[in-house]
């Protein structure tokens, strides 16, 4: 590994990604940035495609189900499909669903991302709100509008009447047309105050989100080679995740056994890169790369 904050050269990064088979790819920074396509994106998605490399989108998004999601990069002109894309409220609604069935829940999130939870039992605010309300989990995400007073409030009478506590990730901010926004994580860390409990965090950087990627990845394998149980799995060290967070993307999928790529086109550079390699518990990077395009150019070449 590297410690310098230069990117690896072409040589270096096809070393470093040798044994690779799939990918597992942040969405903004490394695909889309404040709402633009990042230069040779698309390119680099469909020479993954000409090679049969298999690759899925990992993000922390809990604002939109990945069916709109799927559909905004569409618009933007990234042909993406929605089981291609492994999103922090996918993966906090497959937890709940495997672990509570169909016991009530209360989830914060925006309308929209409430689509991947069809099919559970969920609260309205309304009931949420009643004295003595109780649920089995209470689901914290990007919740937009939804974050009201009253409703933090039921969020934490519920924890406090014994609910598990469910967070889809803990970001601090993210990059928007708009400027720099506040994220979900303000809400969680502020619930885990009051209740003095830790969430369990279904989104990155758990072990959790990065071993849905994997089993998302294997998958498209079998698919694509038609091959049968007893097959080769594709394993976590046989699979990069390539992202622009050093921490919620690298670092969380280095923990998770996967390779971690960071690419500059995104909101992390040289200060946090020289940082995390200082810092107790950090590490750098297994390569580093302008963007996905030479990230994708070694894998291929």
């Amino acid at each position: 590994m590297s410690n310098s904050p230069a990117a690896d050269s072409a040589a270096d990064l096809r070393l470093r990604l040798s044994g690779v088979r799939a990918l597992m790819l942040d969405m903004d920074g490394v695909l889309v940035l404040r709402g633009e396509l990042i230069p040779g994106a698309v390119e680099a998605l469909a020479a993954l495609d000409a090679r049969g490399i298999p690759y899925v989108i990992g993000t922390n998004t809990s604002l939109v189900s990945r069916t709109t999601l799927a559909r905004e990069l569409g618009r933007a002109g990234l042909p993406v499909t929605a089981d291609r894309i492994v999103s922090a409220a996918s993966a906090a609604a497959g937890h709940v669903r495997r672990r509570f069935g169909r016991e009530p829940l209360y989830v914060l999130v925006a309308p929209d991302a409430l689509a991947e939870f069809e099919g559970l039992t969920l609260l309205s605010h309304d009931a949420a709100a009643m004295p003595g309300a109780r649920a089995a989990a209470v689901v914290v995400g990007d919740a937009a509008e939804e974050f009201t007073p009253r409703n933090m409030q039921s969020a934490f009478a519920l924890l406090r009447n014994g609910a598990r506590f469910v967070a889809m990730h803990k970001n601090r901010w993210w990059l928007t047309s708009a400027g720099v926004m506040l994220d979900a994580g303000a809400y969680v860390v502020g619930l885990e105050y009051v209740t003095q409990r830790r969430a369990l965090v279904a989104g990155k950087p758990s072990r959790t989100f990065f071993a849905e990627g994997v089993r998302r990845l294997d998958e498209m394998e079998r698919q694509r080679d038609a091959v049968g149980p007893g097959a080769h799995r594709l394993s976590a060290a046989e699979v990069a995740v390539v992202g622009d967070d050093l921490w919620n993307d690298v670092l969380g999928g280095q923990r998770a056994g996967l390779r971690g790529i960071f690419v500059r086109s995104g909101k992390h550079g040289d200060a946090e890169l020289a940082r995390i390699t200082t810092e107790r518990g950090g590490r750098a990077p297994d390569a580093t790369a302008p963007s996905i395009v030479e990230v994708v150019a070694a894998l291929v070449g």
